[in-house]
C-alpha cells in the first residue's frame, strides 16, 4: 500500500495542487474509518504515513487493565509489560499493528474512502478556483453527454451546460471547443457544480465587453438589452464622450466587431441602437425601419399603444412575435401594436388624379383626357406601343387619335 499512497500523494500535489499534509490527513482518516468497519471493528486506532516514502504505520490504542473485558479496547497488564516494562494500570498504551492486520476488506474500503476524500478535495478546490470567475466567459472542450447535459472540460474542472442554457439549434460533439458564460456555482450533496450558459443574455454582454474596447474602458455603456437566444438580440448603447459614436464603436470598421460576435452566436441577429431616456424615442429607434404612428401612452400601466403601416406590420411584430417581445423588454413597457387604417380612395377620386396626370401633356384636350383615363390610359407612359387605330377602336376619330398620339410623343421626348 505504501507505493500506492506515495503515488497518490505525488499525483495530487503535482496535478491537483492538494498539499501532502492535507492528503495524509484525509488518507489516515479514511483508513481508520474503513478499518473500524472491518476486522478491527471497535478498535481505537492511530495511523501515521511518512510523507516522503508513503510508508504506513498503525497503532491500536489500548487501556491497561488487570481483567480484559473488551479485547478491542483493553490489554492485560502482563501483556502490556512485555511491550512496555513499566506499564501501569489504566495507562493508555499504543501497540503497533501490522497494516495487513487491518484486513483485506478494510484496505479495499480504505481505497474507496480515499478516492471519495480526494474527489471532495477536488470539489472544494473547484469552488476556490472558480468562485471569482462567475459572470466571465470561459473556454472548454466538450467531453460527453450525461442525461441531456453537456459535460465541458475547463482544464482544472468539469462543468455542466444544461439543455435550458443552450441555444436552440446548436449542437456540439465531443472534442469541440466551446465558449460559455460561467453562470453560477451550485452547491450540491456531491459538492459544487459549475453551471455554464450560452443562452443567458449576459453571455452577449460579456462578448461585447471583450470585443469592444470602448465598452471595456467605460466610454460606451450598454444601457439596455433584450435577447431571444438563437434568433435576435437588441442592445441599446450610450457614450459618455460626444466624439464617440456608440453604435459605430460596437459595429466596428466594416462591421468587424459585431460580425465576430455574430459568428460566436451562430448567426444570431444583433440590432444595435442608440439609447434614449425617452421611451418613445427609444421605441422609434428599436422598431426601424417600421415607423410607429398614432402613439398613445398609458403611464400608470407602462403600456404604449401605436399603429404601423400595413406594409410594416410584419416587420414590427417579427417572426413568432419576437421583434415586438424584444422591443417591449428593451423599453420595459408593454406594447400594443395595431395596423394603421387608410382612408378608402373613391373611384371618382382615382379618375380625377389620373386625369390630372394626363393634363401635364401640353395641348391635350381635358375632355379627351377624361375619356382616355376611363378606358385605362392613366399616364403618358401607358401609351407606349399604342397606335392611332387602337384609339379609333376606342371611339376616337382618326384626326383625334393622331392629334393625341403626337402630343403624347412630344411630351415623352421632352421628359425622356
Amino acid at each position: 500500500m505504501s507505493h500506492e499512497i506515495l503515488s497518490v500523494l505525488e499525483y495530487m500535489e503535482k496535478e491537483k495542487g492538494i498539499s501532502r499534509p492535507d492528503m495524509i490527513e484525509a488518507i489516515s482518516s479514511a483508513i481508520i474509518g474503513a478499518a473500524q468497519k472491518g476486522d478491527s471493528a471497535g478498535q481505537d486506532l492511530r495511523v501515521e504515513i511518512n510523507p516522503k516514502t508513503g510508508a504506513l504505520k498503525a497503532w491500536s490504542i489500548l487501556q491497561v487493565v488487570d481483567s480484559v473485558g473488551d479485547a478491542a479496547l483493553e490489554i492485560h497488564i502482563e501483556k502490556a509489560r512485555k511491550i512496555k516494562p513499566d506499564a501501569q494500570l489504566d495507562e493508555v498504551l499504543e501497540v503497533e499493528v501490522d497494516p495487513a492486520y487491518l484486513g483485506r476488506i478494510a484496505a479495499q474500503t480504505a481505497r474507496q474512502a480515499i478516492m471519495q476524500r480526494i474527489r471532495q478535495f477536488e470539489k472544494d478546490r473547484i469552488y476556490d478556483d472558480y468562485k471569482d470567475t462567475v459572470g466571465d466567459i470561459v473556454t472548454g472542450t466538450v467531453r460527453r453527454r450525461e442525461r441531456g447535459d453537456l459535460i465541458i472540460d475547463l482544464g482544472k474542472a468539469e462543468a455542466i451546460l444544461p439543455p435550458r442554457e443552450r441555444v436552440p439549434g446548436e449542437d456540439y460533439a465531443p472534442g469541440e471547443s466551446i465558449r460559455c458564460l460561467l453562470l453560477k456555482i451550485e452547491q450540491t450533496n456531491r459538492g459544487p457544480d459549475i453551471i455554464l450558459s450560452r443562452s443567458n443574455i449576459n453571455f452577449v454582454r460579456r462578448l461585447f465587453e471583450l470585443e469592444v474596447t470602448e465598452i471595456a474602458d467605460g466610454t460606451v455603456t450598454i444601457e439596455a438589452m433584450a435577447r431571444e437566444a438563437g434568433y435576435r438580440t437588441k442592445i441599446a448603447v450610450n457614450s459618455s464622450d460626444p466624439k464617440v459614436d456608440p453604435v459605430g464603436a460596437c459595429v466596428g470598421a466594416r462591421g468587424a466587431r459585431v460580425k465576430t460576435i455574430v459568428r460566436e452566436l451562430g448567426g444570431e441577429k444583433i440590432d444595435i441602437i442608440r439609447h434614449f431616456q425617452d421611451p418613445l424615442q427609444l421605441l422609434e429607434e428599436a422598431l426601424k425601419p417600421a415607423v410607429p404612428r398614432n402613439i398613445k401612452v398609458n403611464e400608470s400601466d407602462r403600456r404604449i399603444h401605436f399603429e404601423v403601416a400595413e406594409d410594416d406590420l410584419s416587420i414590427a411584430i417579427g417572426r413568432r412575435g419576437f421583434n415586438a417581445k424584444l422591443t417591449s423588454r428593451l423599453l420595459g413597457w408593454k406594447l400594443d401594436i395595431g395596423k394603421e387604417e387608410k382612408e378608402a380612395v373613391g373611384f371618382d377620386e382615382k379618375i380625377a388624379k389620373a386625369t390630372e396626370g394626363l393634363s401635364a401633356i401640353a395641348g391635350l384636350d381635358p375632355e379627351h383626357a377624361v375619356r382616355l383615363v376611363s378606358i385605362g390610359f392613366s399616364s403618358p407612359e401607358v401609351f407606349e406601343g399604342v397606335t392611332a387605330a387602337d384609339l379609333v377602336d376606342a371611339g376616337f376619330s382618326e384626326e383625334e387619335a393622331t392629334d393625341i398620339l403626337s402630343k403624347v410623343d412630344a411630351y415623352l421626348q421632352q421628359n425622356a
